[in-house]
């Protein structure tokens, strides 16, 4: 299932990865704290699938909860640095999770996975979030105006991690949405939620699937 296995190595401050393209150095960058006032977290890309997106089966508390990123520096042969965002992770208890699993919606069953398949939400303007569902359909209501005034600058600001941009999208319940660029771009990237050991969600992690599996230094 993707890179679950992973996930415990890449989630690291420092991890280093290789391949022949680069040396992939980690850095964790907390970017904000989400706003959950239903407790139903949702995974997309909210300038495209806003109006489509559906919450994942997993539910937590609501309440304000931090939003990580994890963002790869690929140190390149020809001395070109690049930064691009490997994960997304949106922290409900700060501590290591015991297991992961698939993140999915309802009707979707992880045991129907084949070993290298996984379920994950498109991405086609190269933007990703993990909010509330309530903040993401608030966010299909806006005009296309006030959508790319706010999160599609001209420029936007120089930040140790690609394309944050941050905003309440619900006045009623102040629900925000907080967005990062989608790793390599547009595409497919899988979910999976971090568990203690009696079964409490630690964590809900969006892979982008940038470091290379297995090649961890």
């Amino acid at each position: 299932m993707a890179h679950a296995p992973d996930l415990d190595q890449m989630l690291h401050d420092g991890a280093r990865y290789t391949d022949e393209y680069a040396q992939y150095v980690i850095e964790q960058h907390l970017i904000g704290e989400v706003i959950l006032p239903t407790g139903q977290v949702t995974g997309c890309d909210p300038l495209a699938y806003s109006s489509d997106a559906e919450p994942f089966t997993a539910t937590v508390s609501p309440g304000r909860y931090p939003l990580r990123a994890w963002v790869a520096v690929l140190h390149r042969s020809d001395s070109r640095l690049e930064r691009r965002v490997a994960a997304l992770q949106l922290i409900i208890r700060d501590e290591p999770a015991s297991r992961w699993q698939s993140a999915v919606i309802e009707g979707q069953d992880p045991t129907t996975l084949g070993p290298d398949e996984y379920f994950g939400y498109p991405v086609d303007a190269g933007t990703a979030t993990l909010a509330d569902l309530a903040a993401v359909r608030a966010l299909a209501a806006w005009d296309y105006q006030r959508l790319e005034d706010v999160y599609i600058p001209a420029r936007l600001p120089d930040t140790p991690v690609p394309g944050v941009v941050a905003a309440i999208t619900d006045d009623r319940t102040g629900a925000n949405v907080i967005t990062v660029t989608s790793g390599w771009g547009d595409g497919q990237y899988p979910t999976f939620t971090g568990h203690t050991a009696d079964g409490i969600v630690t964590s809900f992690v969006t892979d982008f699937l940038v470091v290379p599996a297995g090649r961890l230094l």
